[in-house]
């Protein structure tokens, strides 16, 4: 069992992300606010708090892991896990949004804002305000991260993705590249100098 997990990002879903750390591949269950915040090309560089647990059948068992961009965030979902009605999965699906969000709504017992998160009804909702209501000021002051945008693809560079394209990558590994090689190199400007740079750096990592 771990804690942290830092590595490159093999693949994201709206609910889980796969992380390959020190040559494996890792499945790490992610509440979608959580999701939202991470990079969406494969290969980028993601670190990821842990939350484990332990699924027994019969007299075999294996780990679930959750993750989080910050220790902050994984108390919060610990929090929500000593309400009795709500489970590790329930947990999850419920953090959908912002946690200082969900963080108000439980002080002020909102019951409505609560019966919106997915998996939430009345009684579960009541049973948060119950357990928790007067226990999550700390959650309260934290500033949640913004969620980060793609950076925009100049036009030009639709031509070279295009071309990628044909030439059988997917296109968020097109899209990766591009964006990459034009971080390198702002002063790239036509199609056929951006992929001439692509080519060049490809080249470089598998020399």
């Amino acid at each position: 069992m771990f804690a942290r997990i830092s590595g490159s990002l093999v693949e994201l879903r709206p609910d889980a992300a796969v992380i390959e750390a020190a040559g494996l591949g890792y499945e790490i269950l992610l509440p979608p606010c959580i999701a939202e915040k991470l990079p969406t090309a494969p290969g980028g560089h993601v670190t990821l708090e842990i939350y484990a647990v332990m699924n027994l059948d019969g007299k075999s068992g294996r780990f679930t892991y959750y993750g989080f961009t910050n220790a902050v965030e994984r108390d919060f979902f610990e929090a929500l896990l000593t309400v009795a009605s709500i489970g590790p999965r329930s947990a999850a699906r419920a953090f959908s949004a912002p946690m200082s969000t969900i963080a108000a709504a439980i002080d002020r017992g909102d019951h409505v804002f609560l019966k919106s998160l997915p998996g939430i009804g009345q009684q579960k909702a009541r049973d948060i305000v119950a357990k928790l209501q007067g226990k999550v000021t700390k959650f309260l002051l934290i500033q949640d991260a913004p969620v980060p945008r793609p950076t925009a693809i100049p036009d030009f560079a639709d031509e070279a993705l295009a071309v990628l394209l044909q030439l059988g990558y997917k296109r968020a590994e097109g899209e990766a590249m591009i964006r990459e090689t034009l971080e390198a190199n702002p002063a790239l400007d036509e199609a056929e100098r951006l992929l001439a740079e692509i080519y060049r750096r490809r080249a470089k990592e598998s020399a």
